[in-house]
C-alpha cells in the first residue's frame, strides 16, 4: 500500500524537488527462485499539463510486466517476466551485463515490444497503458543514463548544445532541440530552476562538452526533472564519474527520492543502491531471480548466484559495497 502527501517542489509546484515524502508498506515475502533458461520531432504538447498533474493514491502502478517475453534472434532476452512497480515504491533493478536490464527499460519507455498474444490482457503496461505516444510517456517517465548524456556532449544536427537548451528539450522531448516547439518564459523559468535545484544553475550558457562529466550529468538530472515526472528512471548512472561527483550525484538522487519521485535504478552497481531503495529485483538471463525487501534480497549468497561468482557483501551507513570474495581471502 502506498500513501503519498502532497508535494511541492521548484516555484511552489508539484515538482520531483523539494516536498513531503512517500510513505511505502512493502507488502509479501522476498523470494529467490533458479529463473528458468535521428533526432526526434518534439510532442507539442502543453508542458504545464504534466507539471501540475496530481498522482492519486488510486493511480495505476507504475510499470506492470504480465508474463512478458522478448525474443532477440533465437533466444530470449526477457523470458515470461512478471512484475509491477507502484508510485513510490523505491526500486533498484540489479543483475550482471546480460541479463536482460536494457531490454526491460525498453519495455518501460515503450522503445522495445514484447511478443505480442491473443487476447488476455497485456503484456506490457506503463501508467495504466499499454499503448502510449512515446514523447508523451518520456514527459512523464525523466530518464538519466550514460548514453543519453554522451549523446548530448557530442551535439546534434545543429550543433553543440548548451545546458540552458538540453534542460528545455526536456519539455519539447527532443535531443537539444528547440526550433520545432514553441518555448515560452515559462518553460524558461523552469528551466533555470530546474539547474538551480541540481546546483548548475551558473553553466546555463555553457555547453556541454566544456564541463566536466558531474556537471554535465547533473544538468542531464535536472533535464529529466524539468517536467516534474512521475518517475525518475537511472540506467547505471555513475557510469564514467570519479568517486567525488559519482557520490555528488547519487545525494541528489536521495533528495530527490525523499521529495517523493519514485526512483527506478538499473545497475550492476550494488554501491549505486542509495538507502532510500528498499525493494530489490534481482535478474539474470532475462528473469527475475529474486526480488524482495532488500534487507532480505540484497544477500552475498544471492548476489554470488546472480552474478555466478562468489561475492562477499558489506554494509555501511546504509551503503551496500560487493566484491569477490577471493580478494577478500588473498587480502
Amino acid at each position: 500500500m502506498v500513501t503519498e502527501d502532497s508535494r511541492r517542489g521548484l516555484g511552489g509546484r508539484e515538482s520531483a524537488v523539494g516536498g513531503r515524502g512517500v510513505a511505502i508498506q512493502l507488502v509479501g515475502e522476498p523470494c529467490f527462485t533458479e529463473p528458468p533458461i535521428a533526432e526526434r520531432r518534439p510532442s507539442t504538447a502543453e508542458p504545464n499539463r504534466v507539471l501540475l498533474k496530481s498522482h492519486a493514491v488510486s493511480a495505476p502502478p507504475l510499470l506492470q510486466l504480465d508474463s512478458a517475453t522478448v525474443i532477440k534472434g533465437d533466444r530470449p532476452v526477457i523470458d515470461r517476466m512478471s512484475l509491477t512497480i507502484h508510485d513510490g515504491e523505491h526500486t533498484v533493478i540489479l543483475g550482471p551485463n546480460g541479463a536482460g536490464k536494457s531490454v526491460l527499460l525498453r519495455l518501460l519507455t515503450h522503445q522495445e515490444r514484447p511478443l505480442a498474444r491473443p487476447g488476455g490482457t497485456a503484456p506490457v503496461r506503463v501508467l495504466g497503458e499499454d499503448m502510449w505516444n512515446v514523447s508523451e510517456l518520456q514527459a512523464q517517465m525523466g530518464i538519466v543514463s550514460a548514453d543519453l548524456h554522451q549523446r548530448f556532449v557530442n551535439g546534434n544536427s545543429e550543433g553543440l548544445i548548451t545546458a540552458e537548451a538540453a534542460v528545455l528539450s526536456g519539455f519539447l522531448v527532443s535531443y537539444g532541440i528547440l526550433r520545432y516547439g514553441a518555448v515560452t518564459e515559462t518553460m524558461r523559468r523552469q528551466a533555470a530552476e530546474a539547474l538551480e535545484s541540481m546546483g548548475v544553475a551558473h553553466l546555463a550558457p555553457r555547453r556541454l562538452n566544456e564541463m566536466s562529466s558531474g556537471e554535465a550529468r547533473r544538468v542531464m538530472l535536472a533535464r529529466a526533472l524539468v517536467t516534474g515526472p512521475r518517475a525518475l528512471i537511472l540506467d547505471e548512472p555513475t557510469t564514467g564519474l570519479d568517486v567525488v561527483a559519482r557520490h555528488s550525484f547519487m545525494e541528489r538522487v536521495r533528495d530527490i527520492a525523499r521529495g517523493g519521485t519514485t526512483i527506478i535504478l538499473i545497475t550492476h552497481h550494488v554501491e549505486e543502491i542509495v538507502p532510500e531503495i528498499r525493494r530489490v529485483v534481482l535478474l539474470r538471463r532475462g528473469a527475475i531471480a529474486g526480488d524482495g525487501a532488500k534487507a532480505e534480497v540484497l544477500t552475498a549468497a544471492n548476489l554470488s548466484r546472480v552474478f555466478e561468482a562468489p561475492l562477499r557483501l558489506d554494509e555501511s551507513g546504509g551503503f551496500y559495497y560487493a566484491r569477490p570474495a577471493e580478494s577478500v581471502a588473498q587480502s
